[in-house]
C-alpha cells in the first residue's frame, strides 16, 4: 500500500499543470479521499475527446510528457475502435518493466534456464501511420511495443520487424512461419489462438509431427488475451514435453497488472509499482460512471467479484478498463480475471460470467476428448411457449463423439459453479439446457475479417447479454452457405 500511495502522489503532483489537472483540481489533492471528491470515473466516451486531440498533435492535455502512440483496442464489440494513450513511461516503466519482471520470475523458477541461447519469437499485431500528425502513430498494442523494443529485447527477436508488422494476416502467417522455421526458438509469446494457428502452418511446412521437432530448445510460451485452459490440450499435442512451460500475463493496451509467478497455480500477482493506480467497484453494485461504491486496493476482499478501475502515468484518471478481477490473496496481492463488465449473461438473472463459461467447457472438452478454436455464447429469449436459454457456437478443432454428451457436461458443470445458473436451469423452469451449435472452420475469422479485425490482439467476444454477436456470426454462416450452393 504504501508503494500504491507513493506511485498516486507522484502522479497527481506531476500532473498537476496539465489540462485535465488543472480541470479537476490536482493542485488540491492531498488523499485518496480528495482524488475521489475532484476526479470523476471514466470511461472511453469521456476522453475521447481528449484522445482526438492529442492524436492532432496537442500536448500536456492528460499527462505532462508528449503522447504521440496510440494503441488500438483489441474489444470486437463496438463499431469504432478505442484508441488508448501511450507514452514513454507507459512502455518503458509498465510494458517492459514487465518483461523484464515476467523474465526474472521465470529465473526464479527456473535458474538453469538458456532462454537468452536463442531467439523469442514475437506473434505481434500491426500498425500504421497516424496521417493527422506524421510524428505519431497508432497500432496494436503488441506493434507499438514491437517498434519500440530496447536492445536487450530487440537482439532475440524473431521475426523481421518489416514481418512483425504486417497488417494483413493470412500473408503474415506464412512469411512468419518461413522465416522463423530454420531459427532456434526458446520462447514463443503470443495469444494463444493466433499462436496455433502459426504453430499448424509450421508443421504444414515443415511436414514435423510436433514444435518440438521444429526447435528443439522450445521451452517457454507466454500468453495472455484469453484463458489457456480451453487450449492447454492443443499445446501439450504440439509440444509433447514435460518440460515445456506455460506462463500468463496480464497485459493490456492499457497497461501491464500481472504476472503468473508461481507455475504450479493460474493466480497472477498484481504488479503495483508499474505507474498504475488501482481501485475497485464491487460488481454486485456496479453502474459504469454512476457507480458509487469505489475503493483502494487497502479495502479489497477475497473471492468478491470486482470492475478494475486505473490511473496510469499515460494519463488514463479513474478509467474503467472493462475488465473483471477476483482476489485470491491480499498478502501478496494475487487475483484470477473473471471476465468483462460487459462481456456475460444475465439476461434470466442467472449471472453468468466468462471465467464461468472457461471453466465448463474446459471439462466439457475433457471429458469427451474435444478440442476447441473458438467460441461465443448468448441469450435466447423467452417467448410466450418457449423458456428460455443459452445458445452456444463452437468452432472445433477436434469436434466431440457425441454432442448430446458434450452439451450435458457442459451444462452439468455450469450448474456445479454457478448456483444462479443452478437455480435458472432447476426443472428446466426458466432456462432450458444449452443449445449447442457446431460451425465450421473458418466463420469466426470471417466475422472478424468482415468488422476488420482478423489478427492481432482482436479477440471473439465469450459472452454477450444480447444477440447482436450470434446473429451476425449466423448471417456469416448463411452467406457461407448461399456461396457454396452458388
Amino acid at each position: 500500500m504504501e508503494v500504491q500511495q507513493e506511485l498516486f502522489e507522484k502522479m497527481v503532483l506531476a500532473s498537476q499543470k496539465t489540462e485535465w489537472g488543472i480541470k479537476y483540481n490536482f493542485s488540491s489533492i492531498k488523499t485518496y479521499e480528495d482524488f475521489q471528491k475532484y476526479v470523476p470515473i471514466q470511461e472511453y466516451p469521456d476522453i475521447q475527446p481528449y484522445v482526438d486531440r492529442l492524436i492532432q498533435g496537442e500536448q500536456n492535455i492528460l499527462w505532462p510528457t508528449e503522447t504521440k502512440w496510440f494503441a488500438k483496442s483489441s474489444g470486437t464489440t463496438s463499431s469504432r475502435s478505442k484508441l488508448i494513450p501511450v507514452t514513454k513511461e507507459s512502455l518503458e516503466d509498465c510494458h517492459y518493466k514487465g518483461g523484464k519482471d515476467l523474465l526474472a520470475l521465470y529465473y526464479e523458477n527456473f535458474p538453469n534456464a538458456k532462454l537468452y541461447a536463442g531467439k523469442h519469437l514475437v506473434i505481434g499485431g500491426s500498425t500504421q501511420v497516424n496521417q493527422l500528425h506524421t510524428d505519431s502513430y497508432f497500432g496494436d498494442l503488441s506493434a507499438i511495443i514491437v517498434k519500440n523494443l530496447p536492445w536487450w529485447a530487440e537482439i532475440r527477436r524473431t521475426p523481421s520487424k518489416e514481418i512483425a508488422l504486417m497488417s494483413e494476416w493470412e500473408s503474415k502467417i506464412e512469411k512468419m512461419a518461413l522465416s522463423t522455421i530454420d531459427e532456434d526458438v526458446c520462447i514463443i509469446v503470443g495469444v494463444p489462438s493466433w499462436t496455433l494457428v502459426l504453430a499448424t502452418k509450421i508443421l504444414e511446412i515443415t511436414g514435423k509431427s510436433n514444435l518440438k521437432e521444429v526447435w528443439p530448445n522450445l521451452e517457454l510460451f507466454m500468453h495472455g488475451g484469453v484463458n489457456f485452459e480451453p487450449y492447454r490440450k492443443q499445446f501439450e499435442k504440439l509440444i509433447p514435453d514435460p518440460s515445456m512451460h506455460y506462463v500468463e500475463t496480464y497485459n493490456a493496451s492499457e497497461g501491464f497488472f500481472g504476472i503468473q509467478d508461481k507455475m504450479n497455480s493460474n493466480e497472477l500477482l498484481l504488479m503495483l509499482d508499474y505507474g498504475i493506480y488501482y481501485e475497485f467497484i464491487p460488481m454486485s453494485s456496479y453502474d459504469g460512471v454512476n457507480s458509487k461504491e469505489i475503493i483502494n486496493l487497502s479495502e479489497v476482499e477475497i473471492g468478491v467479484n470486482y470492475a478494475i478501475v486505473i490511473s496510469t502515468n499515460a494519463g488514463l484518471w479513474r478509467y474503467i478498463i472493462g475488465d473483471t478481477v477476483q482476489f485470491t490473496s491480499v498478502k501478496p496481492f494475487r487475483f484470477k480475471i473473471t471476465g468483462r463488465t460487459r462481456s456475460f449473461i444475465n439476461t434470466f438473472g442467472e449471472e453468468l460470467i466468462v471465467e464461468n463459461a472457461d471453466r465448463a467447457i474446459t471439462y466439457a472438452c475433457l471429458k469427451t476428448d474435444a478440442e476447441i478454436k473458438e467460441y461465443t455464447a448468448g441469450p435466447v429469449f423467452m417467448s410466450d411457449s418457449e423458456h428460455g436459454a443459452h445458445e452456444w457456437l463452437i468452432e472445433f478443432h477436434k469436434a466431440p463423439a457425441d454432442f448430446n454428451r458434450f452439451g450435458f457436461l457442459l451444462d452439468e458443470h455450469l450448474r456445479e459453479i454457478n448456483s444462479d445458473y443452478d437455480a435458472k436451469r432447476y426443472n428446466n423452469l426458466i432456462l432450458d439446457p444449452p443449445i449447442i451449435q457446431k460451425i465450421a472452420v473458418g466463420i469466426f475469422d470471417q466475422w472478424l475479417r468482415n468488422k476488420g479485425k482478423l489478427g492481432g490482439q482482436n479477440k471473439v467476444p465469450r459472452l454477450s447479454n444480447n444477440r447482436k454477436i450470434i446473429d451476425e456470426i449466423q448471417h456469416v454462416i448463411f452467406m457461407e452457405k448461399q456461396t457454396l450452393q452458388k
